[in-house]
This record gives structure tokens, C-alpha cells and sequence, in this order.
């Protein structure tokens, strides 16, 4: 009866362990990628009178991964954005070439604390927004979003 053997190596192979099983699990995760930009994606929070917001940026560290930004993006998440780090900190101009969706842009001191905010840039307009003095970083929300959270200059942000 040949059927028995054929039935059983199934259920053997089934019961065995794996050699996947016996590996040490690692306790660290792979860090998060964007699946549109390939960027990195980190947590950063924004502190306004008590009330922490959370949101989940790519980081454009590059001058290349900075100078596309948002470019060509339809849609974005309402508690996602994109952080700019400027290393060194350095006064920061953005326009909105290209830009298919409106951004609140919002520069962050050398303090951590945000020094103003160009709220609902317009799609496509190449009018310079900048920074008042010095910025270590410049965050792009959706569009009126810091409005709906109350965010507002000399909050803090940490990422």
C-alpha cells in the first residue's frame, strides 16, 4: 500500500522543526522606509501647551532627497510629513515648484522650537517662504494641519 507512506511524509514534515525556528530572533527592527520615496521614516513630535502630537517624517537628509521633497505627491497621511534637517542650521527658503498637494511649512530653531510657519503654501507657487533666523530643521505637514492641532510658533520638536 503505497498511499500510507505518501500521507505520512506530510504530517512528518509538518511536526519537524524548521531551522528557521531554532535561529535567534532579532529583537530590532529593520527601520522604516517610505514605500513611495524610499526614505527613511522616523517618529517626531511636536509639543504644544502640554499636548504631544506624534507624527511618522521621512527624513530627506541629501541635498538631492531635499531639493525633490514632496514634489509629485498626490496624497499624504494626516499624521505623516517629511523633516529637512539642516546641518549645519542655517536660514531655510521653500517654494511649492511642483508641489501637487498644500504644505504647512514649518521652520524649527537651533532651540528645537518652531520660529514660524508658512501655513497652506499653495500647489505649485514658486514664492520663496523663509525662515525667520536660523533653522536646524524644516517640517512639511499637510495643509492646515498645524491649524487643526494648534501648533504654533515656540512649540517644541523633537525627532
Amino acid at each position: 500500500m503505497r498511499w500510507i507512506p505518501l500521507l505520512a511524509a506530510p504530517l512528518l514534515l509538518a511536526c519537524s522543526p524548521s531551522s528557521d525556528a531554532a535561529a535567534p530572533q532579532s529583537t530590532q527592527a529593520a527601520p522604516a522606509v517610505h514605500p513611495q520615496s524610499g526614505l527613511a521614516v522616523v517618529p517626531l513630535r511636536v509639543t504644544h501647551a502640554g499636548t504631544v502630537h506624534t507624527f511618522r517624517v521621512e527624513v530627506a537628509g541629501t541635498p538631492q532627497e531635499q531639493s525633490r521633497g514632496l514634489m509629485f505627491r498626490t496624497a499624504m497621511g494626516a499624521d505623516e510629513g517629511m523633516i529637512f534637517p539642516m546641518t549645519p542650521p542655517r536660514g531655510a527658503s521653500f517654494w511649492m515648484r511642483n508641489t501637487v498637494i498644500p504644505l504647512d511649512i514649518i521652520f524649527v530653531g537651533v532651540d528645537g522650537r518652531i520660529t514660524n510657519i508658512a501655513a497652506n503654501a499653495v500647489p505649485y507657487d514658486e514664492t520663496p517662504l523663509s525662515s525667520t533666523g536660523l533653522v536646524k530643521g524644516v517640517l512639511e505637514l499637510n495643509g492646515g494641519r498645524a491649524a487643526q492641532l494648534g501648533i504654533a510658533a515656540g512649540d517644541r520638536v523633537e525627532w
